[in-house]
């Protein structure tokens, strides 16, 4: 199987950098500045829990395309008075959107990439828009080949388009893309439009996790981390 596959492509947030300490650390430390006190890692919870519905009128067309950016802050300014930072003017709240293009990556990250980077094209296939991934691949060290993003097809995952539109761009079968990612529902979508699959646990959510905290399907390659699975893929 892993002659076949040519590219890997990984879904980011979660997968392969940890947002939630990320956002906490640079929310707390410009709280700090400001002279207030915040809860970084309840407002870091609370702002990714508005990401999959911020999107949803955007895939389901009742919303014309806006990209990440423009969806995080409109999240972020429906969540800062009940968390403390209703007094953050706009700069600030500006700054806090981009801390989404530093988020540090997982331990494992940036030595996964280097072995799977001999054998295989690789890239992000995030939600998060071009220069948001350039931003975050330049801070956490990530050694990308291609950066896939699905803005470049107007749309979010887990639209179909989103999955074939990566395929498209590197001129290979979708059997030869393999999806990497931290979340079964990502993976499946991947699969029904005939693309690989690779499952890799992260404990995003902290303590708190209950969903993908195992792989809930015989994805092609299961793997601990991504040393793990770029030993499970031969590189």
């Amino acid at each position: 199987m892993a002659d076949e596959i040519r590219a890997l492509v990984f879904d980011v947030f979660g997968t392969v950098v940890d947002w939630r300490a990320s956002i906490a650390r640079q929310v707390e430390t410009l709280a700090r500045v400001r002279g207030l006190t915040v809860d970084g890692t309840a407002i870091a919870d609370a702002w990714r829990g508005l990401y999959q519905p911020s999107m949803s009128a955007v895939r389901d067309g009742t919303r014309p395309f806006v990209d990440l950016d423009v969806l995080h802050r409109e999240s972020l300014d429906a969540l800062v008075e009940q968390h403390g930072l209703g007094s953050l003017d706009d700069a600030d709240r500006h700054a806090l959107v981009l801390a989404w293009h530093q988020l540090d990556a997982w331990p494992d990250v940036v030595e996964g990439l280097t072995r799977l980077k001999r054998k295989f094209i690789l890239g992000p296939l995030s939600n998060g828009h071009v220069a948001l991934q350039v931003g975050i691949a330049k801070h956490a060290g990530l050694p990308w080949d291609v950066i896939l993003s699905t803005d470049l097809y107007r749309t979010y995952k887990p639209r179909p388009e989103a999955y074939q539109g990566a395929c498209k761009l590197l001129k290979l079968a979708p059997s030869q893309v393999m999806l990497v990612a931290a979340h079964n529902n990502d993976l499946g979508s991947a699969r029904e439009q005939g693309m690989r699959t690779g499952f890799v646990v992260r404990n995003e959510h902290g303590q708190g996790q209950v969903i993908d905290q195992k792989a809930e399907q015989d994805w092609d390659v299961i793997a601990d981390d991504f040393v793990d699975l770029a030993k499970r893929l031969g590189a």
